[in-house]
């Protein structure tokens, strides 16, 4: 079954905005052209790192632009870099995108996203897998992005998440939490943990790592109930190594998304990587197609949520699944 989980007031106007504006059937460009005129376009796209989730997000993208008449090595050209994880790589990837002749580009991630809007101002801009776009700076509002970029919100049900702890684990008393110290998207992410697992009665033990070559370690040296990993790509690109630690440790392992829990996470109440990124490629084709600006297109947000349990990783971490989780469940890995 499908849950919602609470959105921000902002998150909620945006809805009721996006529900208000007309289609791309109905709009007409600045020129007074019909809309929904598909012509030839370039998109770089800048990816911080590869894993399944951004990965998604990116083949959603380009799905939504294929729907929407963009089919690639036809009217669509695609640049995709990756910076595979290094902030200076990421740096001389938005860099180069600024030079390019690309017509829109896409960010995907946080520090992707952060580069290309600072060095990119003078065409649109989207950023997809982005926690919180106003606290990283990328635009004024949500309801009103105010200058080229925008995009869509991978804000996280956070508290839910932490909740799984304690539905898993009624005797929990703690949870350890491994997250980059240099990813603003999982700084916020740590915090709306911590005053969740105080609402649960749980300790916190923080694990802040900068590279993915320290994720193992960090993960090793917890002495914890529980551990969780949120949307971080540097842990998540590692994510092998907390998965070892928590079957050695036989406690479970609570994710951010769907992607890792298939990898051998235990569970989460996630978003759809691949949905989101349809989303975004559903704005690009609006702006390319349509002639939208992306100053008065509010920051999208995924409302539906899926309770995602792989019973294979919960047998080799030697937690029983409560079976009122398992029957409530919209996916379970056996």
């Amino acid at each position: 079954m499908k849950r919602l989980f609470p959105m921000t007031a902002a998150l909620a106007s945006t809805a009721l905005l996006l529900t208000a504006c007309g289609g791309p059937d109905t709009e007409t460009t600045g020129g007074g052209e019909e809309a929904g005129a598909v012509e030839e376009a370039t998109v770089g796209i800048s990816q911080f790192v590869e894993h399944p989730s951004l990965d998604a997000a990116r083949e959603g993208f380009v799905a939504a632009l294929e729907e929407g008449g963009y089919t690639e090595g036809e009217n669509l050209t695609l640049d995709l870099q990756n910076a595979s994880g290094d902030q200076g790589t990421s740096t001389s990837i938005a860099s180069n995108l600024a030079s390019s002749d690309a017509d829109l580009v896409l960010a995907i991630a946080t520090p992707s996203a952060q580069g290309v809007a600072q060095a990119v101002t003078d065409r649109p801009v989207l950023f997809t897998a982005v926690t919180d776009p106003v606290e990283a700076g990328l635009v004024d509002s949500l309801e009103n992005p105010g200058g080229n970029v925008t995009g869509t919100t991978d804000m996280n049900p956070v508290a839910e998440q932490i909740a799984l702890v304690k539905q898993l684990d009624p005797e929990a008393e703690s949870v350890g939490i491994i997250y980059s110290s240099g990813e603003t998207n999982s700084q916020v992410q740590v915090e709306l943990a911590k005053e969740a697992a105080e609402e649960e009665g749980l300790e916190v033990v923080e694990k802040a790592v900068t590279n993915t070559s320290e994720v193992a370690q960090a993960a090793e040296s917890l002495d914890t109930d529980a551990i969780y990993v949120p949307t971080d790509n540097k842990v998540v690109s590692g994510l092998e190594a907390v998965i070892s630690a928590a079957e050695s440790k036989q406690i479970p392992l609570i994710a951010g998304e769907g992607d890792s829990v298939e990898r051998g996470a235990l569970i989460t109440q996630g978003l759809d990587y691949e949905q989101l990124g349809r989303q975004t490629g559903e704005m690009a084709v609006r702006i390319l197609a349509d002639g939208e600006d992306p100053a008065s297109m509010p920051v999208e947000s995924q409302e539906e949520t899926q309770l995602v349990i792989n019973l294979q990783a919960a047998e080799r971490m030697g937690v029983e699944v409560p079976q009122e989780l398992q029957d409530s469940a919209d996916q379970v890995i056996e």
